[in-house]
């Protein structure tokens, strides 16, 4: 806050001043008074009017250059209200006063976009399970009648059933917490999980599937991390080579932490593009060619993994396939909010 700036926004006060000050100068001209006296009395008005309005400065000053301090100090902007410091004029206790009204107006309407972004999750979620009902019961209609035509059906529902966990993972990733079990699961079981799920897939794209000796046990909601292993094993089938395909799975100890590595030898990711893969919606020019993709499985892997505290990397080639490393950190266990 500039004193200059400050006086300047008081110049009418200091014009209404300067008109009375002259006007007494006026009106005592009739009188027989020492010029000394009137110069002093016009002199002193205005240093007195100029001290009171310096000290009002100085303390004004003082208070919002505290609330600007404490605001610095804040991650959440929106908790100054609860950090506001005493207050002496009443243009302060306004301030207070707004700040009150808005950040109760605030708090209000946030509460009701949580409460309708609660609802649409609940019915996303409840649509979610009643339409699996009759994608399995298509499943098993076409189990008992095989044919070429049911074959490439079941494809285009297992698709299907691919984008509608994504959509129900999508829903939950929020609010993980609330539905997050901790168990200590081996590597091995997740991966042989996740590979049966996509057990059709893999014999239909001609796949083949190494699985080395991964007894390591980790710490972790084995649903969630078979989810994040569905979507990395999908798009290694996505973008897999025309012929001699493979998607191999092994671990790797560290001093703090166990890695569960996922490297196929697909057609790889370009080198500009291996930064931008977790982002939401990036498609990549591999999926601008006819693949279909929409660009959330990989930020939907990465947002788990930062709300279940693991870290995950990919790494990548133009041509020469791409290797994922989903990482667990040894003997602890943080849930992110």
């Amino acid at each position: 806050m500039n004193f200059r700036r400050y006086l300047k926004d008081r110049w009418k006060m200091l014009l209404l001043l300067v008109f009375a000050v002259v006007t007494g100068e006026i009106f005592l001209l009739v009188y027989p008074i020492h010029w000394f006296v009137r110069i002093y009395l016009a002199v002193s008005t205005l240093v007195m009017f100029l001290l009171g309005v310096w000290l009002e400065y100085r303390s004004k000053r003082a208070f919002y250059e505290e609330v600007e301090g404490k605001l610095a100090g804040l991650e959440e902007k929106y908790l100054i209200m609860e950090m506001l410091p005493q207050t002496e004029y009443v243009e302060e206790e306004l301030l207070r006063d707004i700040l009150r009204d808005t950040n109760k107006s605030m708090t209000e309407k946030v509460n009701e976009y949580k409460r309708i972004q609660e609802e649409y999750k609940e019915y996303i979620e409840l649509w979610i399970h009643e339409i699996k009902l009759p994608i399995a019961t298509s499943k098993m209609i076409i189990e008992n009648n095989r044919n070429e035509i049911t074959k490439s059906m079941e494809e285009e529902l297992t698709e299907i059933e691919n984008y509608i966990e994504q959509a129900l993972y999508y829903a939950r990733s929020n609010h993980a917490n609330k539905d997050y079990f901790v168990t200590e699961s081996v590597m091995k079981n997740m991966v042989n999980e996740a590979i049966k799920q996509n057990r059709q897939s893999l014999i239909r794209q001609r796949i083949r599937i190494e699985v080395e000796e991964m007894e390591q046990t980790v710490y972790t909601d084995a649903k969630w991390c078979q989810f994040i292993l569905n979507q990395i094993i999908a798009n290694s089938i996505k973008y897999k080579k025309a012929e001699d395909s493979v998607i191999r799975f092994y671990a790797e100890e560290g001093k703090e932490q166990m890695i569960l590595c996922v490297q196929d030898n697909g057609i790889g990711i370009k080198k500009e593009e291996v930064g931008r893969v977790f982002e939401k919606g990036f498609t990549g020019s591999n999926g601008r060619i006819g693949k279909k993709s929409t660009g959330i499985g990989l930020y939907l892997c990465k947002k788990l993994c930062d709300k279940l505290g693991l870290g995950i990397e990919l790494v990548s080639e133009e041509g020469q396939g791409c290797l994922v490393r989903i990482i667990f950190p040894k003997g602890s266990f943080s849930l992110r909010a």
